[in-house]
């Protein structure tokens, strides 16, 4: 039993991905945030979750949520709000970002099977970003003040996120790390395994990001 969820935000012009510009405009950059968070809706949807949980800062839910719980994100910095979820959910949790639709879900095969007492696998998973945040974040018994505190948005998120989980005496698995969609640059390979990215920037006639 591994509750799912994905924290993301409302697509709105000026309010998401504006490290895409000046390369994209802030609508382009917006749309490209709503097909980001789409494929990663879409990749992760099949998983064995026992729930799917949309921890969203918005008001207009995205078509590719139905069937998704919406929970709306708490108040406070980043790792308020992500501590606030991993101290609600009261099963095991893995908690996904929407940067990174070019995610493997067959990497989630021993996650929503490791949680075993039995074979004590593993208490916690991490998928550390390559920007040095992370991307994944899992726990057998969540606990959100191995979060709260944690500074964010840094190059050194992931290590002091780790450190948490090590520290607190955690057996911790590791996901491959993976590139967020933050900048122009990092578009192209996102776009090689995210059907919906890659349609919008053909639309968009973007072929040195489509290709």
């Amino acid at each position: 039993m591994t509750a799912l969820a994905v924290i993301a935000k409302e697509c709105i012009p000026g309010r998401v991905k504006t490290r895409l510009q000046p390369e994209f405009s802030a609508e382009e950059a917006a749309w490209i945030a709503a097909a980001a968070l789409a494929d990663t809706l879409r990749a992760v949807e099949a998983l064995p979750s026992t729930r799917r949980i949309l921890y969203f800062d918005g008001v207009a839910a995205p078509e590719g949520a139905a069937g998704w719980e919406l929970l709306p994100q708490a108040g406070g910095s980043l790792d308020e709000r992500i501590a606030w979820l991993f101290d609600a959910v009261d099963e095991p949790l893995l908690l996904l970002g929407m940067d990174t639709p070019h995610v493997d879900v067959r990497w989630f095969d021993p996650v929503f099977s490791g949680w075993s007492e039995r074979n004590g696998d593993a208490d916690a998973w991490f998928g550390p970003a390559t920007d040095g945040g992370f991307w994944a974040l899992g726990m057998r018994e969540p606990a959100g003040a191995l979060v709260r505190g944690v500074p964010m948005s840094t190059d050194h998120t992931g290590a002091r996120q780790l450190e948490r989980l090590t520290g607190a005496g955690m057996r911790v698995r590791l996901l491959p790390p993976l590139t967020d969609i933050d900048t122009a640059a990092d578009v192209p390979a996102a776009a090689r395994r995210s059907p919906a990215l890659a349609q919008l920037l053909r639309s968009l006639g973007t072929r040195e990001f489509a290709s």
